[in-house]
């Protein structure tokens, strides 16, 4: 089967990996800065290792060029308009980004005095995710958030006057002690702000967490089901449609995250962020060493854990990915971006079909809204 790595649409992830203070319930790679503020001279050294790792990346871009980047954390927006703007520069120097390429950098809105809103515009960064959680004093203060309801009120009406179109609100429910109308209060004020995009996802008690070590009292589950349910009626009833599990648009959806679900590839710079490339032996993903420290020892940084993936593990890496979205994706992706046969998963796709968990579709790979809802024996079929 003919296999063309170049045709495979090309993303870049960049990871900042500072926080003021780290929440108690995130797993993600951020670290707190010692008196909570990034130093002009830390930002300057953690920029040029981006752009030093990037270079070392040039060898995976193979004539193609990049369509969206997410600037993720950590708290993104600790790092300066003129920094951004001194960064895209240099990495536009070494490889061409899409006319229309979408660069979305996640905000926190207790970090943010609203007046850079123009000036992150004009560094390049069209897209705002602004990390919320929460409108409900009592929640962010529960959750460790530094910002309380007005800021965040705040960031999402001062990021749309300064001219962003694309404006994501991160918000969580199932909250510790939350209510059925305090979750529905979170959702119809991102809505009545303007927010075009919101992803809406539950709270999960993760490993290596505070609330993992001290857990937190939770909604029970029929609360829990009352706010899915009448939740996702709000969303609806105002405009948004669910093209992914836990994210809703009301226009336009992500670009990044789409190019994830449908299995595209992504470059990766800074601590610990991960990639997935394809060359024309096979696919790899790799990681970047997670401490900042080690991180601007060794410059540029090691792709870690630079690895293939197997053939028989392809059929669950792409659909992990791509069932997750509502529409499904192209069947034609699948030869496309594995370089394997569908034709070898026929009889679990048949099966999946008969027990209506797989829609019949001719073109699609998409899953049924019974699927849907149980995606994960969905996907154990593909093991």
């Amino acid at each position: 089967m003919s296999y063309q790595p170049q045709a495979i649409p090309l993303s870049l992830y960049i990871h900042m990996p500072w926080c003021v203070r780290k929440c108690p319930y995130c797993d993600f790679n951020s670290h707190e800065l010692a008196d909570g503020q990034l130093t002009l001279d830390l930002e300057q050294q953690y920029l040029q290792a981006l752009v030093e790792d990037f270079r070392s990346q040039l060898q995976f871009v193979q004539q193609r060029s990049i369509q969206s980047v997410f600037i993720g954390g950590g708290t993104p927006s600790l790092i300066s308009a003129t920094g951004y703007q001194w960064l895209f520069d240099q990495l536009r120097q070494l490889t061409d980004f899409s006319s229309d390429c979408e660069i979305t950098m996640e905000a926190n809105p207790g970090t943010l005095e609203h007046a850079p809103f123009e000036q992150y515009l004009k560094a390049g960064i069209n897209r705002l995710s602004i990390g919320v959680q929460s409108f409900n004093g009592e929640h962010l203060e529960k959750l460790g958030r530094i910002h309380n309801a007005e800021n965040a009120q705040s960031a999402i009406a001062n990021a749309a006057l300064a001219g962003f179109k694309r404006i994501n609100v991160d918000l969580m429910h199932g909250l510790p002690q939350q209510t059925l109308q305090q979750a529905l209060f979170d959702l119809q004020t991102a809505i009545d702000l303007g927010a075009t995009h919101i992803s809406w996802y539950q709270l999960t008690i993760e490993p290596n967490t505070v609330f993992y070590r001290s857990q937190p009292t939770l909604p029970d589950e029929e609360v829990l089901e009352q706010i899915q349910q009448q939740g996702e009626q709000v969303l609806i009833q105002h405009g948004f449609y669910n093209y992914e599990v836990s994210a809703w648009a009301k226009e336009l959806p992500s670009r990044h995250n789409l190019n994830y679900w449908q299995f595209g590839d992504y470059l990766a710079i800074g601590a610990g962020a991960h990639g997935k490339v394809s060359l024309q032996d096979g696919i790899y993903r790799f990681q970047k060493t997670r401490l900042p420290k080690d991180y601007l020892a060794k410059r540029p940084a090691d792709h870690l854990q630079f690895k293939k993936i197997a053939q028989e593990e392809m059929p669950f890496e792409f659909m992990m990915n791509a069932l997750r979205l509502t529409s499904g994706v192209a069947r034609a992706y699948y030869a496309q971006r594995t370089g394997q046969d569908l034709q070898r998963l026929q009889p679990i796709l048949n099966q999946l079909r008969e027990k209506q968990l797989l829609l019949p579709d001719a073109e699609q790979l998409v899953c049924t809204a019974l699927g849907r809802m149980y995606l994960n024996s969905v996907l154990e079929d593909f093991l």
